[in-house]
């Protein structure tokens, strides 16, 4: 046989292996209901083999299924195509901000609690708080784990929201919360300023002392994790964030719409004043 020819066999027998060794959930996703329950029981299975326990598994998926109305946003989301100003009308209206200077004043001892830990200005944590949720009004109430499976199962983004679901489950399972608990936006966002769970397992922080890192109901852990996530992302204390400066493109890593970010910079100034 020529070298050729055995590198060609050498080639073919490790693509063979590699095929063997790949994720079965990557081959396993679907557009349509159909081979959900299947998908499921086998992502269970890697769940447990990821150190998950079969407590926390059964009370975050027993009763899951699939959720059309979970795709049908997933493939129709456009409010990221709107002008600053609609953005602005919508996500940070003038309301938000005498709503959002009112906050900053009712809460100064813990918000300068956290700008002197963390670095990061009191304003541009309330208007985060204020554009994701409406300073907490509005974090979603549907179940994440429902959505995050609908999603990973989704041929359109499966390893991304494989790896949230995992994250999520992982939440759970060190004790921040109750898998009844874990409710939020479509996407599987989590909490007043709308975590992923990566997120959540990679920066949320204790703000309150209680021993959980809670960023459904925790003000303090909300805000602190918040601040903690733009830290780690590079804020430089007490620099600037408006465009151009040292701290604005930190907001790329929180959100990478260009509406999105100009609109903080904007709302966080105006809060400011």
């Amino acid at each position: 046989m020529s070298a050729m020819k055995t590198t060609a066999r050498t080639l073919l027998v490790a693509l063979g292996l590699s095929a063997l060794a790949a994720p079965a959930l990557a081959a396993t996703c679907g557009n349509n209901a159909a081979g959900f329950p299947a998908w499921l029981e086998d992502f269970k299975a890697e769940a447990r083999s990821q150190g998950i326990s079969q407590g926390t598994i059964q009370s975050a998926l027993g009763d899951v299924s699939y959720d059309k109305k979970v795709i049908g946003l997933d493939r129709n989301q456009k409010s990221f195509k709107l002008s600053l100003e609609q953005f602005m009308e919508r996500r940070a209206p003038a309301s938000f901000v005498k709503k959002g200077k009112g906050i900053i004043a009712q809460n100064a001892g813990l918000l300068n609690g956290i700008e002197k830990r963390y670095g990061v200005q009191k304003e541009v944590l309330v208007a985060i708080w204020g554009m994701e949720t409406g300073f907490g009004a509005n974090s979603g109430n549907m179940n994440i784990f429902r959505s995050l499976a609908t999603l990973s199962y989704d041929c359109r983004r499966s390893d991304f929201f494989t790896e949230e679901l995992l994250a999520a489950l992982q939440i759970v399972e060190r004790g921040d919360k109750r898998a009844a608990d874990m409710r939020g936006a479509w996407a599987g966002e989590i909490g007043q300023t709308q975590f992923l769970a990566k997120n959540y397992l990679r920066y949320a922080v204790d703000g309150d002392g209680d021993g959980r890192r809670d960023l459904i109901r925790s003000k303090a852990d909300v805000l602190a994790s918040t601040a903690n996530f733009l830290q780690q992302h590079g804020w430089t204390a007490g620099g600037g964030y408006g465009p151009g400066e040292v701290n604005y493109g930190v907001f790329r890593d929180w959100n990478r719409a260009e509406v999105y970010q100009k609109a903080l910079s904007l709302f966080a100034s105006k809060l400011a004043q």
